[in-house]
């Protein structure tokens, strides 16, 4: 009988420590290729094969080279943890949207990914030339695209839509629809890979289970939106840290260094030191509020650099962790360098509409900086001293921040009198989204005093509670100077979830808002939870409590509210049938066009799509306040002026009566379909019905 050698196989733990860690770094390299290629007006399929692959295997090859023991697990742990993200990404590719029509930001990131990917380059131009020339009535933006300077610009950061590309490169609006499902796969994976680095691998299965089923990430690992990427790289740069901790403890210990020699983690740690950077800071590209995620990075990597002065100031390396702080500050550094470039060069409309929050998280992060450098600078001259106390202070505000979530809807409506039209367009949808609840009128609510409950709905009490128990453990035993590892994790997900809770900054209707949730709130918690879930049985081990009893029902109790909550939506997919609807529109234009369309509605949800999923030159007629369609005379003018030019005019709206004093009209798109339930105080259990319509006509004069 024939004997397979197994000696030389990776074991279980390193396969769960290279897997987790590896689609943070592919996503890095990939991402550092595309930008300047994107910048550049390369960023194709040859161009990012070469580059883009190329990047993706040394980043991969860099971070993971001689990776030591960092996780120890068996193979039935890390096969379940493989199962349930394999599973998630099959689930959520069965019931994947097709957001494409531009309703709301899925389809804004999916009509952005479909210009980037077939032209290589943003901004848009706005090819006055197809319409004759510049026109007063002529538009050129739409939802989520802004006009500026003569191109459109599109409203978000360009991260996403490079990850997505690849997906349309593969299989067209088919493989691009799909790619939420399989970087939701991922992302699985790489929260798994962090619980097993700070729980332990015996935990992580429960931990992935949760994550998988809870609402938001199935919400969000459905469609084209840049949370999940977010996650990807906010907790991959955790996972980097923390094996760049264990590399460097392991060089100055000799223990846990399998294969690599003894001499080698060192320089190891370093280099995934530099690449948790970069992941941290390449967040910024996919999603311009990673700013506020990483600034506890920023804090970190100082106190790092003040410990391995501490260090050689006492010239012993009591503190081997310190010296990643330097490659990690120039890391992130680099990564939010990236960010801000493409922020600049490519969304610059983008941060001018959020400047009234992103100036003073701007602010934020200088403070931090000088306090950094400051804190850094003095560290070797201050003699730290215990303070009494402190401990239990800080356990007890973990508490009283709860708390004060927790009675927050009965002290406090958060209200915003609008002052902007954008303002004024949230209110009214507000308005139209209480009356379709059945709520009392009063659009100038936002709801942000419900935060806190919309996190029990989607995780559940247990969870919560869990959580904040082992957040005040951690931050006792912090205060105590033990349990460094937590340190970082611990202020990501305390900063960012207390600051989402306090501004969610997001129209309250759910699922929608729930994506604020994702990149950290939601696993955080979970992480704590599962955390909490092992102090609480190994608490009533010793005690000598039957803890088996304990843990099962624990681990009911943190998975359950998850999936019940779920499962009112879980198994519906929503706007499916758009992307054949969307194909036979643009098969019914016909070649040489140049589209108008002459309907408030029709033209926010179809001018960009036209323009670049259909690649016909496309412009909105201005209409006049307060109504839904143009004057006949700028119509009129258009369609002449087109002629003019040798094109075919080509009239869109939404009903047939919109055009019959063009021409006649014809039905070139019709769709009935389901859509996200919008609920304000409740959580969601159910979709709506989605109607839309499309007329066409060619003026016969």
């Amino acid at each position: 009988m024939l004997k397979v050698d197994r000696s030389h196989w990776p074991s279980a733990g390193r396969v769960l420590a290279v897997g987790s860690a590896l689609p943070a770094l592919v996503l890095v390299g990939w991402l550092l290729a595309g930008l300047p290629l994107a910048l550049a007006g390369w960023f194709a399929p040859v161009p990012m094969l070469l580059a883009g692959a190329a990047l993706a295997t040394l980043v991969g090859w860099y971070g993971l080279r001689g990776l030591p023991e960092t996780v120890a697990a068996t193979a039935a742990q890390v096969a379940a943890i493989f199962t349930i993200a394999l599973g998630s990404g099959v689930f959520n590719a069965i019931f994947h949207s097709e957001q494409l029509i531009v309703r709301r930001d899925p389809a804004s990131y999916a009509q952005y990914t479909i210009w980037l990917a077939t032209h290589g380059r943003v901004p848009i131009p706005e090819d006055v030339a197809a319409f004759g020339g510049a026109d007063p009535a002529l538009r050129f933006d739409s939802m989520g695209f802004f006009a500026a300077d003569g191109v459109v610009v599109p409203q978000f950061m360009p991260g996403t839509p490079m990850l997505h590309a690849a997906g349309e490169w593969l299989g067209g609006v088919g493989g691009l629809l799909l790619m939420p499902a399989l970087l939701g796969a991922f992302a699985v994976l790489v929260f798994a890979g962090t619980v097993a680095r700070l729980v332990g691998a015996r935990w992580a299965p429960l931990a992935a289970l949760t994550f998988a089923v809870c609402l938001p990430i199935l919400y969000t690992s459905r469609t084209t939106f840049s949370e999940i990427p977010s996650l990807i790289l906010l907790f991959g740069g955790m996972t980097l840290l923390l094996d760049a901790r264990f590399r460097a403890r392991s060089g100055a210990t000799g223990v846990g260094y399998l294969p690599a020699s003894r001499a080698e983690q060192p320089v190891g740690s370093l280099w995934s030191a530099l690449l948790a950077g970069l992941s941290f800071g390449l967040a910024l590209l996919v999603r311009i509020d990673g700013l506020r995620d990483v600034l506890p990075v920023l804090a970190y990597g100082g106190v790092l650099v003040a410990l391995d002065r501490v260090s050689r100031a006492s010239d012993k390396r009591i503190y081997p962790d310190g010296r990643l702080g330097v490659p990690l500050l120039v890391g992130l550094g680099v990564g939010s360098g990236c960010g801000f470039v493409a922020a600049y060069v490519l969304a610059r409309p983008y941060l001018e509409y959020l400047s009234g929050s992103l100036l003073p998280l701007l602010a934020i992060c200088a403070v931090v900086v000088v306090l950094t450098v400051a804190g850094a600078a003095v560290a070797p001259k201050i003699r730290w001293r215990p303070v009494r106390r402190v401990p239990e202070l800080a356990a007890a505000l973990v508490g009283l921040t709860l708390l004060a979530f927790a009675v927050r809807p009965w002290v406090q409506t958060v209200r915003r009198t609008p002052t902007t039209p954008e303002d004024e367009l949230t209110a009214q949808f507000i308005e139209a989204t209480q009356l379709a609840n059945g709520l009392p009128i009063d659009r100038t609510r936002l709801y942000y005093e419900d935060s806190l409950y919309w996190v029990i709905w989607y995780v559940g009490v247990p969870v919560v509670v869990l959580a904040t128990l082992a957040a005040a453990v951690h931050a006792q035993r912090l205060a105590r100077g033990r349990g460094f590892a937590w340190l970082l994790p611990l202020a990501v997900i305390g900063w960012t979830t207390v600051t989402t809770l306090y501004r969610p900054a997001i129209t309250p209707d759910h699922p929608f808002a729930s994506r604020r949730l994702v990149p950290i709130v939601l696993p955080g918690l979970i992480l704590l939870a599962v955390w909490g879930l092992r102090w609480a049985r190994d608490r009533a081990r010793r005690s000598g409590y039957d803890s088996r009893l304990l843990l099962a029902a624990g681990m009911a109790l943190v998975v359950a509210p998850a999936a019940v909550t779920s499962f009112g939506t879980a198994f519906t997919s929503i706007e499916r049938g758009e992307a054949a609807a969307v194909a036979g529109l643009c098969e019914a234009i016909p070649a040489n066009a140049a589209v108008l369309i002459v309907e408030r509605v029709t033209g926010d949800r179809f001018t960009q799509l036209v323009r670049g999923q259909c690649g016909h030159p496309t412009a909105r007629v201005a209409t006049p306040d307060g109504l839904d369609v143009p004057f006949g005379t700028d119509v009129r003018r258009l369609i002449a002026a087109v002629r003019a030019t040798g094109r075919v005019p080509v009239l869109l709206a939404a009903d047939p009566e919109q055009l019959t004093s063009y021409g006649p009209p014809a039905h070139v798109l019709t769709l009935r379909t389901r859509q996200d339930e919008r609920s304000l105080i409740s959580p969601p259990d159910g979709t709506w019905t989605l109607i839309v319509n499309v007329w066409m006509s060619i003026p016969d004069r």
